[in-house]
């Protein structure tokens, strides 16, 4: 794995979000979900598509605050347009949302 510099690390923009919405996703390759997550006032609502079906179902999701980069560049993903990527740790094609530890503000910078 090549190595980055600080100053590419701080390009990423990670913030707190919560999940407030959550759908099924039937036109994605893999089992989806698409996701609205609030950041605050100063980000606003993101929506995002997330292969996180076989931990999570959809009711568990609704409330629970996670990662995301939020300055990528939008990406059209089958009929949808993401707008920011959940963070997550990766086990095959299980994905475990990576989330606070206590409930926080949404919108903090994560650093």
């Amino acid at each position: 794995m090549k190595e980055i510099t600080w100053s590419d690390f701080e390009k990423v923009d990670m913030r707190v979000g919560t999940i407030i919405e959550v759908n099924d996703f039937p036109k994605a390759r893999k089992p989806a979900y698409q996701l609205k997550v609030d950041f605050g006032a100063e980000i606003g609502i993101r929506k995002t598509s997330a292969q996180i079906t076989k931990r999570y179902a959809k009711e568990d999701l609704v409330g629970k605050q996670t990662i995301a980069v939020v300055n990528f560049p939008k990406k059209q993903i089958a009929n949808f347009m993401s707008e920011c990527l959940v963070m997550g740790a990766v086990d095959g094609d299980e994905i475990t949302l990576i989330q606070p530890e206590a409930q926080i503000e949404n919108g903090l910078r994560i650093g």
